[in-house]
């Protein structure tokens, strides 16, 4: 396929919103499968079972669809306006992770790769696309890797010289046989910035990650009671955590997020844990209605914000604690009473 539908595909995938493209083959992720199997193998996935199965899909994308001849990667930027550090330190407030303080992703940055995807097949008519946004077994950052867009950093997360960290993945797979852009290789260096500023040591090594430690894990994918041990580094994170990404000195190349729904709400970028803390189920699915926060749930949600509270050292917030020791939900419950203890 010509060099020329390339560079009008890449042109239109700009003007449509994505900030950088790239183009890979499936078969360009050869390391995947081992790595994969490593991770699994050595249980750092924790509850996540989706990592476990299909791993034939996800490690190989060949095998996902072995029609397709190209694997397009796409990057959208979020960068945020404010600085992530600094809501750390009010601790009667409530740290929500930048990308989740908008609209949900996987439905924005799907309908922009559909537009991509429909325009392609207007210039071919006999291809074929499937588009993906971290729901299907595609191993995105990877894919990432080889098709140019940046390297996995020491944190693991795909990082760019251009982009920084701040930018969210799409991908494209397709039967038409595109050129493909070379890898982007490992600049990362001597720096170890992401991983000293982990507040709970979740790299085991450069280049790592043990999630069953990681916040972002902890508070979005981990069900029943986290580790005693580990809430009080939870701080006043209570739906992911970017300090491995704010950390990052590539950031200062990172490119202004152009999707005004992914500016952080009002209400969303300091929320009181007080009033978190007091949501039915339907107020937790009314304020968070579009947002990706709704998919873990009140209770789970509720944990989050107890440990938070637990964490604050704020003796009036303990009176919000006591009101939910005896929760319908023993996770829920078992995190009020814990907060209570810690603020006494």
């Amino acid at each position: 396929m010509s060099a020329e539908l390339k560079a009008r595909l890449s042109q239109f995938a700009l003007t449509e919103g994505f900030a950088k493209i790239g183009i890979c083959r499936p078969d360009s992720i050869p390391l995947a499968p081992s790595r994969l199997a490593a991770f699994v193998e050595q249980g750092r996935h924790g509850q996540m079972g989706w990592m476990a199965d299909r791993m034939e899909w996800r490690g190989d994308p060949a095998s996902l669809w072995p029609g397709a001849r190209s694997v397009i990667m796409l990057a959208e930027p979020y960068t945020p306006e404010h600085d992530p550090f600094d809501i750390l330190a009010l601790r009667d407030r409530a740290a929500v992770s930048v990308y989740a303080q908008n609209r949900d992703y996987h439905d924005v940055v799907k309908k922009r790769l559909k537009r991509v995807g429909r325009w392609l097949i207007e210039q071919v008519k006999d291809a074929e696309i499937k588009v993906f946004v971290d729901t299907a077994p595609v191993m995105e950052k990877p894919l990432g890797q080889a098709a140019g867009l940046g390297w996995q950093g020491k944190h693991t997360n795909l990082l760019s010289r251009d982009l920084g960290n701040w930018f969210f993945l799409g991908a494209i797979f397709t039967t038409l046989d595109l050129p493909v852009d070379a890898p982007e290789e490992e600049h990362c260096g001597s720096c170890t910035a992401c991983l000293d500023i982990c507040p709970t040591g979740a790299f085991p090594a450069p280049f790592q990650l043990d999630a069953r430690r990681c916040i972002s894990y902890l508070t979005i994918e981990h069900k029943g009671p986290v580790d005693v041990a580990l809430r009080p580094m939870m701080g006043n994170r209570i739906y992911g955590c970017d300090d491995c990404l704010a950390a990052c000195p590539w950031n200062k190349f990172a490119m202004e997020a152009r999707e005004v729904k992914y500016a952080a709400r009002d209400d969303l970028r300091a929320p009181r844990l007080a009033d978190l803390a007091m949501l039915d189920d339907a107020g937790f699915r009314a304020l968070f209605s579009g947002s990706p926060i709704k998919r873990i749930g009140r209770d789970r949600f509720v944990r989050n914000v107890l440990y938070a509270i637990g964490n604050s050292g704020d003796a009036d917030l303990r009176r919000v604690a006591v009101a939910l020791c005896d929760d319908a939900d023993e996770t829920v419950a078992d995190a009020a009473r814990w907060a209570v203890n810690r603020l006494m």
